[in-house]
């Protein structure tokens, strides 16, 4: 596999993510419905030159801005939501190298990227304290080669990947990023999810048993946060345009439903209004939904805009501003998108409803990946920012 087109800046990458997302939207209730892996459509992102986007410029990248990346995740998941949850560790597992990667590291893997090749993740666990109680272990061998022990859950995008950053815990305790490539003996991804939503994205479960990794493709992730960083900021944005996506994408649904299939409600047609699209309720709960998909719209731009501030000139408070409107954002998008998900059915009518028609996969994607991490601790955090100053912490998902 290699990538057809190398994309030179942030307008070429947003008209090809527009193409793209058209394309995709056309059978993402299928995929959906049948529960069939985005095989096609991942080949079809990779040759497209999009997911080597944010390699940067030294390497041959396009090194696009925050604010186009984010606006990349929106169209994608305003198409499918699944689609667009598989390369957001990706691109995350490329932030890891630009800020830890060794010289040759980021020579090797970017070059990787740019021929369209595909990180997946290896990184939360099951049945641990809490999600940060990573127990998978990384051991060095005598010979500096490494091994790598665990089991790792929610392993999104991992079953379609080419290399796999595997996070886990070295001899010292301190985390560490191993980038192992898929077919390496003693891995084993398991097609084995199951959630109610995001159906397609096959976050299974990750088995490594003495998998050994050189010692060049092994990155010490802790050092990222010991000064002001954005990996958690950038992570977030990701997985916030991606509700931004969803929210836009039902809304724009209930819209087409309405127009050309809803009938109006009786009591509407007697005081003279002909169409479902005539009904001053239904147009009232539009303009309350629109509004809300607008707000979400415009805080995911402006905390993209402030990852890109913090970029430019990287300080303690760039960093603390980027995670607050990240963060701010988050929240936003996520209510926006379950919202906008369950209110579809609400102005569409009874048909709606039919199993067949698949317009439950918006609900069904937004509730599962809000699902990802709390609103209500960031709302915490937002809170301690504009009350009393309290920078976030430093803990990779704010």
């Amino acid at each position: 596999m290699s990538a057809t087109t190398v994309i030179t800046g942030d307008a070429e990458a947003l008209a090809v993510a527009a193409e793209l997302a058209a394309e995709f939207r056309e059978g993402a209730a299928e995929r959906d419905a049948r529960r069939r892996l985005p095989h096609a459509e991942l080949e079809r992102l990779s040759a497209s030159g999009l997911l080597a986007v944010t390699v940067p410029a030294e390497f041959g990248g396009a090194d696009i801005r925050a604010e186009t990346l984010a606006e990349i995740f929106r169209l994608l998941g305003a198409a499918d939501a699944s689609l667009a949850q598989i390369p957001q560790s990706h691109f995350v597992y490329i932030n890891v190298l630009r800020r830890q990667g060794a010289d040759e590291q980021k020579k090797f893997f970017f070059g990787e990227v740019l021929e369209g090749k595909r990180f997946g993740n290896a990184q939360s666990e099951a049945g641990t304290l809490h999600i940060q109680d990573i127990r998978t272990r990384l051991a060095r061998r005598p010979d500096g080669l490494y091994v790598l022990d665990g089991v790792k859950h929610y392993s999104t995008g991992a079953l379609l990947a080419d290399w796999i950053p595997v996070l886990a815990r070295a001899d010292d305790d301190n985390l560490h990023v191993a980038y192992v490539a898929r077919d390496a003996p003693g891995l084993t991804v398991v097609d084995d999810w199951d959630g109610m939503g995001q159906r397609t994205t096959a976050s299974g479960t990750v088995r490594l048993e003495s998998v050994p990794v050189p010692a060049d493709r092994v990155v010490p992730h802790h050092l990222t946060f010991q000064g002001p960083q954005l990996h958690g900021a950038v992570a977030q944005l990701l997985h916030t345009a991606i509700d931004a996506g969803i929210a836009s994408g039902a809304l724009a649904e209930a819209v087409e439903f309405v127009r050309t299939k809803s009938r109006p409600w009786f009591e509407s047609v007697d005081e003279g209004h002909a169409t479902a699209a005539d009904d001053p309720l239904l147009i009232q709960r539009f303009g309350e939904l629109a509004i809300r998909v607008r707000a979400a719209d415009a805080l995911l731009a402006a905390a993209a805009r402030a990852v890109d501030t913090a970029r430019a000139g990287l300080t303690d408070a760039t960093a603390a501003e980027a995670s607050i409107a990240v963060a701010t954002a988050k929240v936003t998008a996520a209510e926006a998108a379950v919202e906008a998900g369950s209110a579809l059915f609400e102005v569409s009518g009874t048909r709606s409803a039919l199993d067949s028609l698949g317009l439950h996969r918006h609900w069904r994607d937004a509730r599962t990946h809000t699902l990802h991490d709390p609103a209500r601790w960031k709302v915490q955090h937002v809170g301690r920012y504009v009350l009393n100053g309290t920078k976030p912490p430093r803990h990779g998902l704010l």
